[in-house]
């Protein structure tokens, strides 16, 4: 009697693991050719072609199934050799499962059982605010297919890809098995991605003294500009500190707290713009600094081992194992040195630890950035800060390219291995920059106290809206409005920020007839938005009998303002005059006292006593 073999092939994506079926792959031989094709809208139709070979002439085929990582799946049909196939389709936990009964039977050896497979779904192509993203699952045991092809074609009007993951020449859209591996496809088309964001910030003074504080704004990077269009209530000043981060200051009094609220747009870039870094600012990335363990004796010797940002990025996605349990038990961050030890319980906080540790002690700056990651599937690419649940990833400075380089090997390890080390996305947009310190600042939704726990307060949305662009600025002079002659003169010269985006380096001339020098540039630095800066102006000294008004002109931009000030010889000021009518009447008054005071007998004589005074002997 004829044996007859049952084949049941599973195909799983990203992290489905597929089980080996030994029989199966000694007897069969499998072949894909796989065509999804997007419409203007994203749906996308997808066509599987199989084809399964004999191997032998003592088996056939009689069934199959197919998982697939999608969760809509619409207008399934199948077809084989002698007609249409009735699928059935059943839930998994990453998507559908389609059982396929073949109508037909292959035996022989060298003989192949060809069929089709096809559906529409949503889930491949997705329109993020200005971006198209496709992504398209890979394949968990590539050995069990002999060939496996697949082709994407989109429409003309998405235009040229931005980034296809992985890498194709020519911005072709075919892939074959090697190159779709378990990581799969990621492609995208459009120049930049914009956010709207709502940000809330709690904070709050628990000192008997007034205090001065600070929460830290989503500031523009190499990567993304930022244009604040409010901040309410509004802060002291907002200045720009050496990493790059954004910091509005706030004055509190005693027990005083404050709800701020911080709206405004984001623009996300896929490549990052030059920002040169000086050697003196570069030593300070190398750093030792918690949670960053370079003198720890595995870190040092893995550096000198890898030795390259890839290679680093490599190890860390290879090596540590994401632990979904940690963010919802809110565990403590473990470092570099104790993930290291521990690799089977990372977040994104360790990865990106272990990657700046492993990059500083081989001499590569690198540094930490924290924000919001906008994720479809939380398996695939996880958010792990509990406030708010926002993202960590790394940069380090590349010396060629004269920039910083944002990688993230947490979501190259969750994915299956999708290529975050030589292009990101247009996912990612950060909040805050952590370099000087590993700790510090703390980026927008972890600013609570008492009573706001719970409270949502990251709250980020695409928008297609683009931001307005204007460089509006103000300037003002603060200068004595009378000062002496033959002495030095200073002033202060302030620009402030009106604009929504950080306001370019400027410089203002200072123009005057009458003082030395006549003329005067002054280089101001970038200024965030709703954010000023102070700088201080220095004339020589004028003759000493100098008497008279003098003009000063600020230029900058096209903006001009004159201030003016009275220069008078010393014995003409007006502290001087006042001086003088106080030291007159200073003196008429001791003049006064000491006339009345000649009047008041000091020794008085009494009767039968003389200047000798009282008692004592009459002299012979």
């Amino acid at each position: 009697m004829k044996k007859i073999f049952i084949l049941c092939f599973f195909l799983f994506f990203f992290t489905i693991i597929l089980p080996k079926n030994i029989q199966a792959s000694e007897n069969f031989e499998t072949s894909y050719r796989v065509t999804y094709t997007v419409s203007e809208d994203g749906n996308t139709h997808a066509l599987f072609n199989v084809g399964l070979k004999n191997k032998t002439s003592q088996y056939y085929a009689q069934s199959y199934a197919i998982d697939v990582g999608f969760n809509d799946i619409r207008n399934i049909k199948a077809y084989d050799g002698k007609g249409a196939i009735s699928p059935v389709i059943s839930p998994t936990k990453d998507g559908k499962k389609i059982d396929l009964t073949f109508n037909e039977r292959v035996l022989g050896k060298d003989n192949v059982l060809n069929f089709n497979l096809s559906f529409d779904t949503n889930d491949v192509a997705y329109k993020l605010g200005n971006i198209w993203e496709i992504n398209i699952p890979g394949i968990s045991q590539k050995n069990d297919f002999s060939d496996f092809n697949v082709d994407v074609i989109v429409p003309k009007t998405f235009g040229e890809p931005t980034y296809i993951k992985p890498r194709q020449s020519d911005n072709k859209l075919s892939f074959n098995k090697e190159e779709l591996g378990r990581s799969g496809i990621s492609i995208a088309f459009g120049e930049y991605q914009i956010y709207d964001f709502d940000l809330k910030y709690h904070i709050g003074n628990t000192s008997v003294l007034p205090v001065t504080t600070e929460i830290a704004l989503p500031p523009t990077t190499n990567y993304q500009e930022v244009f604040i269009d409010s901040i309410d209530p509004k802060p002291l000043n907002v200045v720009e500190d050496r990493d790059g981060n954004w910091l509005a200051k706030y004055r509190l009094l005693p027990s005083q707290k404050l709800n701020i609220v911080v709206k405004g747009k984001a623009e996300i870039y896929l490549y990052p713009r030059k920002q040169k870094l000086s050697e003196r600012d570069a030593a300070l990335y190398l750093k030792e600094k918690k949670y960053w363990e370079l003198s720890d004796v595995k870190i040092k010797e893995l550096a000198r081992q890898l030795g390259t940002p890839q290679k680093i990025y490599d190890f860390t996605v290879q090596n540590l194992t994401y632990d979904f349990s940690r963010v919802t038990d809110n565990k403590e961050r473990l470092g570099a040195k104790n993930i290291l030890n521990n690799p089977s319980s990372a977040v994104c906080l360790e990865f990106t630890d272990l990657f700046i540790a492993l990059a500083r002690s081989a001499g590569i700056p690198a540094r930490e950035i924290d924000g919001f990651a906008s994720t479809e599937n939380s398996k695939q690419r996880p958010l792990s800060l509990v406030k708010d649940i926002l993202h960590a990833w790394p940069e380090y400075y590349d010396k060629n390219m004269e920039t910083w380089v944002m990688v993230d090997p947490t979501w190259g390890n969750t994915t299956g291995g999708i290529d975050y080390f030589n292009v990101l996305d247009f996912d990612h947009f950060a909040f805050i920059i952590k370099g000087q310190e590993s700790d510090y600042p703390i980026p927008a939704g972890g600013y609570k106290i008492s009573g706001t726990k719970d409270v949502k307060d990251v709250n980020v949305v695409f928008s297609k809206n683009p931001p307005s662009r204007a460089q509006n600025f103000e300037i003002s002079a603060d200068f004595p409005k009378s000062v002496s002659s033959g002495v030095g003169i200073k002033g202060n010269i302030t620009i402030k920020n009106t604009s929504t985006e950080i306001l370019k380096p400027q410089n203002v001339v200072v123009l005057s007839d009458s003082l030395t020098p006549n003329s005067q540039s002054i280089a101001f630095s970038q200024i965030p938005p709703f954010g000023s800066e102070t700088k201080t102006v220095e004339f020589k000294n004028t003759p000493v009998l100098t008497n008279k008004k003098a003009f000063v002109t600020i230029t900058s931009h096209g903006r001009e303002i004159t201030a003016s000030f009275n220069i008078s010889p010393l014995y003409f000021t007006n502290w001087i005059i006042l001086g003088g009518i106080l030291l007159g009447i200073f003196v008429i008054l001791i003049f006064i006292i000491a006339t009345r005071a000649r009047d008041i007998p000091f020794f008085k004589r009494k009767k039968g006593s003389d200047l000798r005074g009282e008692g004592q002997e009459p002299q012979k």
